[in-house]
């Protein structure tokens, strides 16, 4: 946590002595993409879970190729999980659903061809969940009804890093990256106790400090 917002002051001291050099400019913009996310621990993922990230951009370009772009979106993510309970016999899936409001900080370096401009990108980002749900089935159940915004054992802060590439032409800018995130998302972290709550299921799938991840499409729009 400490290296992410050591990155976060960098970028922000970056973006203010920008503000007095005659050369820097900047432009504000929408953002939108999608993304396809899943859970760290590949084993129990069965499949991508496809959602988006919508919001707002502004960008500042510096000299040497530089510049930064912070953003502030709402954020879909999550993950479909297979085989969550230990030693089932049956087929037994979930899947988590979390929507955060989310602030990345793009650190791009290309240079400029006339035409366009391609780069490479990094990002670290933090956000804070506004809204999850969790659905489950179990082989010859009846489907639970799903878990909509209980945060009692979800963590609501995430923080994380992106890398990636991208290509800006004129007024558009497209960047492919991808995300780890970091921390546990789970505030408890202790699945020694069985529990076959869905909650309780998925508190087992991300023990260990594991989270989520993926990777995201993004296009830019810039005025």
């Amino acid at each position: 946590m400490k290296k992410i917002l050591a990155l976060f002051a960098a970028a922000v001291f970056l973006m203010a002595a920008a503000g007095f050099d005659a050369s820097a400019q900047g432009r504000f913009g929408v953002i939108g993409g999608m993304t396809f996310s899943n859970a760290e621990r590949q084993a129990l993922n069965r499949s991508t879970m496809n959602k988006y990230h919508v919001g707002v951009t502004y960008q500042l370009k510096l000299p040497l190729g530089l510049s930064i772009q912070p953003s502030l979106m709402y954020h879909v993510k999550g993950a479909k999980l297979g085989d969550v309970i230990p030693g089932a016999e049956v087929t037994n899936t979930s899947d988590l659903t979390i929507g955060y409001l989310e602030l990345p900080v793009s650190l791009q370096w290309g240079p400029d061809l006339l035409l366009f401009r391609p780069f490479l990108d990094v990002t670290p980002y933090i956000g804070y969940g506004l809204n999850n749900r969790m659905d489950a089935y179990i082989e010859n159940l009846r489907p639970s009804d799903p878990v909509k915004n209980d945060w009692s054992e979800l963590n609501r802060w995430e923080y994380g890093l992106g890398v990636g590439v991208g290509i800006e032409i004129w007024k558009f800018q497209v960047i492919g990256r991808y995300n780890w995130n970091f921390g546990s998302l789970y505030t408890r972290d202790d699945a020694s106790e069985p529990d076959m709550s869905l909650v309780g299921i998925m508190r087992e799938a991300f023990s260990r400090g594991h989270n989520l991840g993926g990777f995201t499409l993004t296009v830019s729009l810039l005025f």
